[in-house]
């Protein structure tokens, strides 16, 4: 059921700079519990090189119902952690911070994207090897969890992935409400009966388990999980709008509880440590909305049809892979191009912005059109 197969989206955002903000301020002796370590890489090889000193995040939301309280599970309408078995994953967000640490770029995966997923031992039988196939990208980290979804990530955008981070539905919703709530605008009345969201159009401010309801909704518009990517998009931006408005990084309470929600439920690869996270604080400190662009994957065909698998989403043949060229190389999504100035004009040129990846900065209105 869709209710039960619910959109994970990880507050990047906050990730980015709430919570590597929390440990620079806090130094790890205040924030209780510990980060649980994943072996994310496993044994790949032949990966990708790193041309420079670029990060690039996967961040995943995760089907897992740890942490969350009985009234929690029913207010979201979902099962417990017992008829959640497995291993799902619906949001998939690429994250690449600038070599200069005063950039990010926030990229949205289709859960349907048609992909390659390597060969691979068996879910239910190691001994035995599964050849590598045509599938959906959702499904790599079904058949073999976080190493799998990074070799095909990797395989199919030649873009290295240095940390792998995960969360589940609890540590989401402790992070929103440790936030005090996180304002969305609707242009539409939702009534969702996937996500059980019931929203008038206008302004909101949602607590921790709206919010989930929120990110994970896609059946009142058309849109399915494009409109709910965009809306996971302008969410990252409510967010970090939040934190840099609101005196939030100067709030060590603030921060304690923000971090001590982060880790609930939250996993990282394991070469993912505190001096980095430490590190990457101290860098990112001019690190604004402006600068952090929210976008989607260039799509070709949203419906694209392949036996065996149904419908799927392909990727745009020309944009992507020259998307991840930029991301591989640490350059502009956007381009401004200034004419050539003639000998006899004495007219000043105008600058054209061209954002050919349809790109969103953070600091745009939360209740600007969804593209």
């Amino acid at each position: 059921m869709k209710s039960t197969r619910a959109i994970r989206i990880i507050t990047s955002l906050s990730l980015g700079v709430v919570l590597v903000s929390a440990i620079s301020w806090l130094g790890l002796g205040q924030v209780s519990g510990a980060i649980d370590r994943i072996d994310a890489f496993g044994s790949l090889q032949s990966r990708p090189d790193k041309p420079n000193k670029a990060l690039n995040y996967l961040l995943v939301g995760a089907d897992t119902r740890e942490g969350l309280t009985k009234e929690q599970r029913k207010l979201l309408r979902v099962g417990s952690t017992k008829t959640a078995a497995g291993s799902r994953s619906d949001t998939m967000l690429l994250v690449h911070i600038s070599k200069s640490r005063d950039k990010a770029t926030i990229i949205s995966i289709p859960r349907d994207s048609l992909v390659t997923i390597p060969e691979h031992p068996s879910s239910s039988d190691k001994t035995k090897i599964v050849p590598a196939a045509k599938g959906k990208i959702n499904a790599a980290f079904a058949f073999g969890g976080p190493p799998l979804l990074i070799q095909t990530i990797e395989n199919e955008s030649g873009v290295r992935i240095d940390h792998y981070i995960e969360i589940g539905f609890a540590g989401f919703a402790g992070m929103v409400d440790a936030l005090g709530g996180i304002e969305v605008c609707t242009k539409k009345d939702i009534n969702d009966p996937g996500s059980h969201l019931v929203l008038p159009a206008g302004i909101h401010t949602l607590n921790g388990i709206e919010s989930l309801k929120y990110v994970r909704t896609r059946d009142f518009d058309g849109m399915g999980d494009l409109g709910r990517m965009q809306r996971q998009q302008q969410f990252m931006g409510a967010v970090l709008r939040k934190v840099t408005s609101t005196g939030v990084l100067l709030n060590p309470i603030k921060l304690v509880n923000f971090f001590n929600a982060a880790i609930a439920t939250v996993k990282t690869d394991a070469q993912l440590n505190e001096s980095d996270l430490l590190t990457l604080a101290k860098q990112m400190k001019n690190l604004s909305p402006s600068k952090m662009r929210t976008l989607t994957i260039p799509l070709g065909n949203v419906n694209a049809r392949v036996p065996g698998l149904g419908s799927v989403v392909t990727w745009d043949p020309v944009l992507a892979p020259e998307l991840f060229n930029r991301l591989r190389e640490d350059l502009p999504l956007i381009d401004e191009v200034t004419p050539s100035p003639s000998a006899s004009s004495s007219t000043k040129l105008m600058t054209t912005v061209i954002d050919k990846f349809k790109t969103r900065t953070a600091d745009e209105s939360p209740c600007g059109a969804l593209k």
